[in-house]
């Protein structure tokens, strides 16, 4: 089985902590140039000596704001002007949390630019490469809810449906040319995000945060959270040569907590 990543270049946004981090160093190690792409320049400046460097790899970063597509665009089109991207990571942190009925139309704007328009564009600026040297991996990274909604992530669900559906429709257009299209859906998994969404629901609910935990390893056969390197191990094997016949799927990693099939 085929899993070098040697020669192929990356391009992982949301990549200064959590789930994107751990792709990052994933893919790194499997000989993937890396270019990190985040707001926080001097987390990634760090971040970026920590990656494996094992078949003389080039790695750098972008610091980049997703709603700022603008500046986006231009960064992302001249890292594109020195290398091709063959594998793209849409990342982006989830919106915050709350009743749907109580969301601003501010917040859904917000929420559809920095996920839905930024990767639209990211894929549309990376696509000729893939297409040129034969070889494309777009990865992106949702959520379960997709197709299960959660409850008190009103604005979340509605965005994360809508990039899990644009992301069907891309696949359909990018296979004949040998680009791979699909989502990775991580379950509860240890990262800033989940702690923060734990206190709002132990707050809600009245218990402690252990509490709180606890009632959340209920819901999930395997009892337990999973680990950003468990969920980057499913993305890291989707970039792969491995992974070419793999297309338009949303899979889920989340220790078997959804229902549906």
């Amino acid at each position: 089985m085929n899993v070098s990543l040697k020669g192929k270049n990356a391009l992982v946004c949301g990549s200064s902590k959590g789930i994107g981090r751990a792709i990052a160093m994933e893919l790194a190690a499997l000989g993937a140039s890396v270019t990190l792409a985040a707001r926080s320049a001097d987390v990634l400046a760090e971040l970026v000596t920590q990656l494996p460097n094992t078949v003389d790899q080039k790695h750098g970063f972008l610091i980049v704001d997703m709603l700022n597509t603008d500046d986006l665009a231009k960064k992302v089109r001249n890292l594109t002007m020195t290398r091709p991207i063959h594998i793209l990571i849409n990342n982006s942190g989830g919106p915050a949390g709350g009743p749907i009925m109580e969301a601003k139309p501010e917040e859904f704007n917000q929420a559809m630019h920095a996920h839905l328009l930024a990767s639209h564009q990211l894929v549309k600026l990376v696509s000729s490469g893939m297409k040129e040297t034969g070889y494309g991996r777009i990865i992106n990274i949702i959520s379960t809810s997709v197709k299960e909604p959660i409850a008190g992530l009103g604005v979340s669900n509605t965005t994360r449906g809508a990039m899990a559906s644009w992301a069907k429709t891309v696949s359909f257009e990018l296979a004949p040319h040998g680009i791979t299209v699909n989502n990775i859906l991580p379950g509860f998994t240890r990262t800033e995000r989940l702690e923060s969404l734990v206190k709002i629901w132990a707050e809600q609910k009245k218990v402690s945060v252990s509490e709180m935990e606890s009632q959340l390893f209920e819901v999930v056969p395997m009892a337990r959270f999973a680990q950003a390197e468990e969920v980057a191990s499913v993305a890291a094997f989707l970039a792969t040569p491995a992974a070419s016949y793999v297309t338009g799927v949303s899979l889920a990693v989340d220790g078997g907590r959804t229902k549906c099939l």
